[in-house]
């Protein structure tokens, strides 16, 4: 079992659309410089000559689209569009490869010798990094103006101890996908409600599917990020902000409960689900064996695709329900932006990382790359749409996102968790596993 959870998978790459704004049109964003001067910079790297010079930086990130060119490509736009800083990309394992790629970014940053100025990083890692003292605090160099035009479940993740430590970058989250034939066939609507998703999907299972609805809890990564979407729509949280356990409250006990009540009490989820993850769950889906299913954004793209779906035409995704008095609820994944500690010209690595952050470059990033912006305004470009459409189906989705317990003991606590909780599912006393884990994370945190 891997120490440091992935973020959801990446999809499979379909596209690489070229944008009609080219390098020109982004430059309007990193032409004119962001910031004043940092000072107390140690000598910064210098490359070209004459009146050509430029100041280096590296960007240590994980390989999105499966080697460096890629992101380098995306880097050089930066590059064209003004000339005091030239950017090289730093190559890591990518996302499907967590662990290693947390190691490389954990060694690079602990040098702080100015190898690493700006890094992406997964967003369970956000604590951990800044808790080591290997991250540079945003809070002067990100007007509150700024911190508003992104999703606020992502500012939250990137917060510690009333911190900004991170910049949003791009995002994932839950949501609930359905077949609109049996949605309509049935006369119903999306449920809002859990207790209205075990009736429709009850409905649905009697007349139409096999399985009426699909999540996942392997005793994995992803059993947490569904664990923490139930807790949270309703109203509950494992660690609350000032640090308390909470995760034996009569809030997380209810949603524990009505977790393994899908499987025990209501029957429209089959005892499999304890043991699969996102792939396993979502074919049954795509070969049109089940009413609905909670999944991350890329299954929208794959329904969509005759070569791997058998429901093409026929899957819509909503928010996903929550309890009576609670409000929809996602789980947060994707990689946030950070400056390293390190870094020998802050300056220039902030101006890179709002360029990254900004507008025009995010819009960019989720057309050529197909990963969601967590800028909120993107969402209302017309090329988006017409780009990537499912993005803006799930905007509300990424908007009610929620992040996973931040604390920079993150792996610890997750394994933990993932324990107890895969234990209350499959043999019961939720009540007391969950009085038990409390316990077990008080230790650790």
């Amino acid at each position: 079992m891997e120490p440091h959870p992935p973020t959801p998978p990446e999809p499979p790459w379909t596209r690489r659309r070229a944008l009609s704004t080219g390098a020109a049109a982004l430059g309007a964003l990193a032409a004119t410089p962001l910031l004043s001067a940092c000072g107390g910079d140690e000598p910064a790297r210098r490359v070209g000559g004459g009146g050509g010079r430029r100041t280096e930086l590296t960007f240590a990130c994980a390989a999105f689209t499966g080697g460096a060119a890629g992101m380098q490509s995306f880097a050089d736009r930066y590059n064209t569009a003004q000339s005091r800083y030239r950017v090289t990309v730093r190559n890591l394992p990518p996302p499907s490869s967590s662990t290693e790629c947390h190691q490389q970014l954990t060694q690079l940053l602990a040098r702080k010798d100015g190898t690493v100025d700006v890094f992406a990083q997964d967003v369970v890692w956000i604590a951990e990094l800044a808790a080591a003292g290997w991250v540079h605090p945003l809070d002067r160099d990100v007007s509150a103006s700024l911190r508003r035009s992104f999703f606020p479940g992502v500012v939250e993740a990137c917060t510690y101890r009333g911190r900004l430590v991170a910049l949003p970058w791009y995002v994932d989250a839950g949501g609930l996908y359905y077949r609109t034939d049996l949605m309509r066939a049935l006369g119903r609507k999306p449920p809002t409600d859990w207790h209205e998703l075990a009736d429709t999907a009850a409905e649905m299972q009697h007349r139409r599917v096999p399985m009426g609805y699909l999540w996942q809890a392997k005793q994995a990564e992803i059993l947490l990020c569904d664990l923490v979407e139930f807790i949270a729509s309703n109203r509950g949280r494992i660690i609350d902000p000032s640090g308390a356990v909470r995760v034996d409250s009569p809030a997380c006990v209810e949603a524990v409960q009505f977790m393994r009540d899908l499987v025990y009490r209501y029957k429209v989820s089959p005892s499999e689900v304890f043991s699969w993850d996102e792939e396993p769950s979502r074919r049954p889906f795509t070969a049109g064996r089940v009413g609905m299913m909670r999944h991350w954004s890329y299954v929208y793209g794959v329904s969509q695709n005759p070569d791997q779906s058998k429901v093409v035409g026929k899957v819509d995704v909503a928010p996903l329900p929550s309890f009576p008095g609670g409000t929809s609820s996602s789980c947060l994944g994707g990689y946030q932006l950070g400056v390293a500690e390190g870094s020998r010209n802050k300056e220039g690595a902030m101006d890179f990382l709002h360029w990254l952050a900004g507008t025009e470059a995010q819009l960019a990033f989720a057309l050529d790359f197909g990963n969601a912006p967590s800028r909120v305004s993107v969402y209302d470009e017309k090329k988006l749409a017409k780009g990537q459409p499912a993005m803006v189906k799930l905007k509300e989705a990424f908007g009610n996102g929620v992040p996973r317990p931040v604390t920079p003991h993150y792996s610890r606590v997750s394994l933990a968790l993932q324990s107890a909780v895969s234990r209350a599912l499959v043999y019961g006393d939720v009540r007391g596993t969950l009085r038990s884990a409390r316990r077990d994370l008080e230790a650790i945190v």
